[in-house]
């Protein structure tokens, strides 16, 4: 079996505006293990990115504990998560973040340039099937293609965790597929444990586990015995 990669203990997420409280988790309770493909699943405002964005130290938690391999990451101040997202974590977000003057390539070298051993851009880019495209500019790329930029990006500091919130949110059902393909054969080829947020149901039967959020609690936990390849999706 899998060693965990993180786990959780009774995460509470409490967000207060003035009077009003909402409670985007309540008692979590999760696992994620290393190397797998996992896929949260569950409707806009079920508690998902709350949810990663703890794990991936961009946020904390109200209450309970959350653990990288042995490091609590409920207990870290603010400059050892820095160095956790720094060392540990890729991310991979809906919208692509790059920076419109620089090419693929120079998008890239921003990450490899403070990592500690990363990948060469053209490798990185090379991984999400861009090789073609490393001299162009995010204005004359497709949205598609933007994105797995921005995973070449993510990846080029070899993180232990890629962690993608509504990777394809933006996307159609064509590139939509490109960019999972991408993140999947990350995972097979580097052994990158990674978890994407998604409402779209037809992506869990890609994933080695389904974590089905609801209410800012897990409703249900799905071990998938087979797996199908992305561009058998349905969208």
């Amino acid at each position: 079996m899998a060693s965990r990669v993180f786990h959780t203990e009774g995460i509470t997420k409490v967000y207060r505006t003035g009077n009003v409280e909402v409670h985007a988790l309540r008692g979590v309770d999760a696992e994620l293990f290393m190397g797998e493909f996992t896929v949260l699943l569950g409707a806009s405002g079920s508690g998902k990115s709350t949810l990663l964005n703890i794990l991936g130290g961009l946020d904390s938690a109200t209450a309970g504990k959350a653990w990288f391999r042995d490091k609590e990451l409920t207990a870290m101040r603010e400059r050892e998560l820095t160095r956790y997202r720094r060392d540990h974590v890729g991310f991979v977000f809906q919208f692509y973040n790059l920076v419109p003057s620089l090419t693929a390539r120079e998008n890239v070298a921003l990450v490899t340039e403070v990592a500690k051993d990363p990948m060469s851009p053209e490798e990185a880019l090379e991984r999400v099937g861009l090789s073609a495209r490393i001299d162009h500019f995010p204005a004359e790329l497709s949205g598609g293609e933007q994105q797995r930029v921005a995973i070449a990006r993510a990846i080029a500091k070899r993180p232990e965790v890629l962690l993608c919130d509504e990777p394809t949110g933006a996307l159609d059902s064509k590139t939509g597929v490109q960019v999972l393909e991408a993140l999947d054969r990350i995972n097979r080829d580097l052994g990158t444990t990674t978890v994407i947020i998604t409402h779209n149901a037809g992506i869990r039967a890609m994933a080695h586990r389904v974590i089905q959020i609801a209410d800012g609690g897990i409703a249900d936990v799905v071990v998938n015995e087979t797996r199908i390849d992305a561009s058998e999706i349905e969208w």
